[in-house]
């Protein structure tokens, strides 16, 4: 299993939000360049960057420090998201050095996009689905569509995305564990790698996702609140 720390973008500093609320936000760090080299000096190899002012917009606000991330540390793998909604804007990321582009709120909007795109950019396109109560959350989780997730899954998994990141927005930011049994019923069902996000809180909840044998799983707020060793945590994965 692969671990992705998480790098959440929001007027240029490094920040954590809960359940995607954009007015609880705590800022961590105001350099996310230095938050990506100290994550990789601790083994990482995946980024998830998470433009928030871009998801929020409906258009990347903060594609020069993804760009100066991706500078600084080349030898690791970033996947993208937030605001993305043009081929332009898939292709000028993709340029920078962004291994995968995520693609949330459009693709519930236009689901022919997403086949157009993991045509033209294949092994490359990964898809959002942001849970509220099962129900698909877009434009930055502050709608909800009337789309239950797994029927959505099943929907995209048809166009070959290369993973679909699956998050309980109820479990974001909340350090109570994540949803295993959202979790499970993702992997049974589809068959796109799943990269489990929202409320991974200890090297137990990634023991666990482990066990259920989803391909990765992104880590936020505990790992910036010091509640996990991101060196321990891909040990276990290792292993």
């Amino acid at each position: 299993m692969e671990i992705f720390p998480a790098i959440d973008l929001k007027n240029g500093n490094c920040v954590r939000l809960v359940q995607g609320d954009y007015n609880k936000e705590t800022i961590y760090f105001n350099n996310p360049v230095e938050v990506a080299k100290k994550w990789n000096d601790k083994g990482a190899t995946n980024l998830h960057v998470v433009d928030l002012d871009g998801a929020a917009e409906g258009l990347p606000v903060n594609i020069k420090i993804i760009e100066d991330i991706i500078k600084n540390i080349p030898d690791v793998n970033v996947q993208v998201g937030g605001g993305i909604r043009t081929n332009n804007t898939v292709q000028q990321l993709v340029n920078a050095g962004v291994k995968r582009v995520i693609i949330g709120t459009k693709a519930v909007k236009n689901p022919e996009w997403v086949e157009e795109l993991c045509g033209l950019f294949p092994g490359q396109i990964a898809i959002s689905i942001d849970l509220k109560n099962g129900f698909i959350a877009t434009q930055g989780w502050l709608e909800t569509e009337g789309v239950k997730g797994i029927t959505f899954a099943k929907e995209m998994q048809k166009h070959k995305p290369c993973a679909m990141i699956v998050t309980d927005i109820s479990k974001d930011g909340m350090l109570k564990g994540p949803n295993l049994d959202l979790m499970k019923e993702f992997k049974a069902e589809v068959g796109t790698p799943v990269i489990a996000s929202g409320g991974v809180t200890s090297i137990e909840d990634i023991e666990n996702l482990k066990e259920i044998d989803v391909y990765g799983a992104i880590i936020g707020k505990s790992l910036y609140d010091n509640m996990i060793d991101l060196s321990d945590a891909i040990k276990i994965c290792k292993n």
